[in-house]
């Protein structure tokens, strides 16, 4: 299976074999405005004219700003169980968060992880229902344990991640033995140029799209993690940009609108 970066260069050179005239702009856009018909998008490098739009901005995960975060991260301070978890197979690992996220972030490690500790700064972790019920079994097996009321507020190493200092002492240490931290305490979109033009927003600032990847602004459409879309991973956010394109097709199309 090919890398990330190696990915991302394939899938660019395969849009640049079609036939059309496909050309790629690096180009950071700081604003959007609609027109009549059109959109103009201001970049950093200069303006241009489009007919359709497509958002495919994704996020940025909240990260945990303690001393050592900037050095471990990806070196046993992580942000995706599912990508990463088999790494640390019969090791320990925490999982710093409380949401229904960071409880399937612990049951996917569980499958691999020796110990999982939950670390929360709440009273109680807030699952959905079913997520709490498979915690509590894992719990029971020994696999999970939750710490709550409690802060990271430090995460040492040497070449990777070896412990995390908490804000008050478990099991009679601040400091807490470990090889892996997850930090699962939300993630940011990257709505706001979406916003600016009127496209509607969920309470997370997730753009809202259909099952076409349609949002409620003709010729806007979206996809991947900056939607409103449960399950966020590449494959999801694929499929949805291909129904986007798609839709942006057959918009242009059923207007009748004449490409610039």
């Amino acid at each position: 299976m090919p890398a990330g970066q190696e990915l991302a260069d394939k899938l660019k050179e395969h849009a640049l074999d079609y036939k059309q005239n496909v050309e790629m702009k690096e180009e950071r856009v700081e604003r959007i405005e609609k027109k009549s018909k059109e959109f103009s998008v201001k970049t950093s490098e200069g303006n241009y004219s489009a007919r359709t739009l497509l958002f495919a901005t994704g996020t940025i995960w909240k990260e945990l700003k303690v001393p050592g975060h900037d050095e471990f991260k990806s070196k046993g301070i992580q942000y995706c169980a599912l990508c990463d978890g088999a790494l640390f197979k019969n090791k320990i690992v925490a999982v710093v968060g409380g949401s229904d996220s960071a409880a399937k972030e612990a049951l996917v490690l569980a499958r691999y992880a020796s110990k999982v500790y939950i670390i929360y700064r709440g009273e109680q972790i807030h699952p959905e229902p079913p997520n709490m019920v498979r915690v509590e079994k894992e719990i029971e097996k020994g696999k999970i344990e939750i710490i709550s009321h409690t802060n990271v507020k430090e995460i040492k190493g040497d070449k990777f991640v070896t412990s995390v200092m908490l804000d008050k002492e478990y099991n009679g240490s601040k400091e807490l033995p470990l090889q892996g931290v997850f930090v699962s305490i939300g993630h940011i979109p990257l709505s706001d140029l979406a916003k600016d033009i009127g496209v509607k927003l969920n309470n997370k600032n997730e753009i809202i799209i259909n099952r076409n990847s349609e949002t409620n602004v003709a010729g806007v459409f979206a996809a991947g993690d900056v939607c409103d879309t449960q399950f966020k991973q590449a494959i999801v956010g694929v499929g949805e940009a291909v129904s986007a394109v798609y839709s942006a097709y057959k918009y242009i199309e059923d207007n009748e609108i004449v490409p610039v």
